[in-house]
C-alpha cells in the first residue's frame, strides 16, 4: 500500500505498526486516541507544523525497506 496525505493515521499503523515512531517523532502522542487514528496524515501534519510530503516520503520509504 503506498502512503499518501489523505491515508488515515489509523490505517497507516494497522497496516504497520512499526510507522508509530514517524508520528510520535513530530510531537504526536496520542496515538490511540480515535480523533487522533481518524485524522489524515495531512491534517496531523498541519497541525503539528510537520512537512507533509516528507513525512509521507520517509514513512514510504521506511515501507519499503521492510
Amino acid at each position: 500500500m503506498q502512503i499518501t496525505k489523505e491515508s488515515l493515521i489509523g490505517e497507516v499503523l494497522e497496516m504497520d505498526v512499526s510507522t508509530a515512531p514517524f508520528f510520535l517523532e513530530m510531537g504526536m502522542h496520542c496515538l490511540g486516541c480515535p480523533s487522533a487514528r481518524s485524522e489524515t496524515i495531512e491534517q496531523a501534519c498541519m497541525v503539528h507544523g510537520v512537512d507533509c510530503d516528507e513525512l509521507v516520503e520517509k514513512i514510504n520509504e521506511h515501507l519499503a525497506g521492510k
